[in-house]
């Protein structure tokens, strides 16, 4: 998998894994991340609907408000039932789906180009999610104040996410405690802290945990249950990886 090249122009002609970025390095990749550029771009296209079509500051603030509280439990539910649910790779038509938007990270978590969402499944969850909630509160006004600050989210989110995956440990407390249970998600027990930034639904639903709470580590941590006897009944993800990949990404084997 580390030897994948991009068909993406300039500087995603090669592939990045974080273990191996600075800082610096990660920020020049991230403002050119096709996606990220979306992102950016249909912010500024909702926000200039909503001043298009204003709406009064408090239900300008509610929208916004309700977008940024929502926006984490709309992730743990997508993360944990969804990403998380052997459903997707058991049916075909869903197979190549989920094998880009999350089994392919955790078999390499480090690997930058698929720990970014897909836009074609990010952008609908934004919009399906926040349009409703925001239209209730202000119309299209409030939709556009809504799905412009949850663009803005996903790109704190993503940021955030790529940070805790490059190889240091933050001085911050607040990001070295959210890298720590990030980093358990991904190399100790996947069954678990699903949040990014923030682990409040988490402990709401009784998925939360320290490192120490958890003695053993999961079996399945890097593949999420797909395993080769898994394979062998659902075969479309491993058709489409080469293989079934067992053991520590760093010490790979293909089964």
């Amino acid at each position: 998998m580390r030897a994948l090249a991009t068909s993406r122009p300039g500087i995603w002609k090669r592939s990045h894994y974080l273990d191996k970025m600075t800082l610096k390095e990660l920020v020049v990749a991230y403002f050119q991340y096709p996606a990220i550029i979306a992102y950016l771009v249909l912010a500024v296209v909702s926000f200039g609907v909503y001043a298009w079509q204003p709406v009064p500051l408090v239900q300008t603030v509610a929208s916004i408000v309700s977008a940024i509280v929502l926006y984490p439990l709309a992730w743990y539910i997508l993360h944990r039932w969804v990403l998380h649910g052997r459903w997707m790779y058991k049916t075909k038509v869903f197979a190549s789906v989920w094998k880009r938007i999350h089994y392919d990270h955790h078999q390499d978590p480090n690997h930058l180009e698929v720990l970014f969402g897909a836009l074609y499944t990010t952008l609908p969850t934004i919009i399906l999610f926040l349009t409703p909630v925001g239209y209730l509160i202000g119309g299209i006004g409030g939709a556009a104040a809504a799905v412009g600050t949850g663009l803005l989210i996903t790109c704190f989110y993503e940021f955030c996410h790529c940070i805790q995956h490059l190889k240091y440990k933050p001085r911050n407390p607040w990001l070295a405690k959210m890298k720590a249970r990030h980093m358990a998600h991904h190399f100790h027990d996947e069954n678990g802290n699903y949040g990014i930034t923030s682990f409040l639904w988490d402990k709401a639903f009784g998925t939360f945990y320290e490192r120490p709470d958890r003695k053993e580590k999961s079996p399945t941590v890097f593949n999420l249950g797909y395993t080769p006897e898994e394979a062998k009944r659902y075969p479309w993800v491993s058709e489409l990886s080469g293989g079934v990949a067992t053991g520590h990404p760093s010490q790979r084997t293909q089964g």
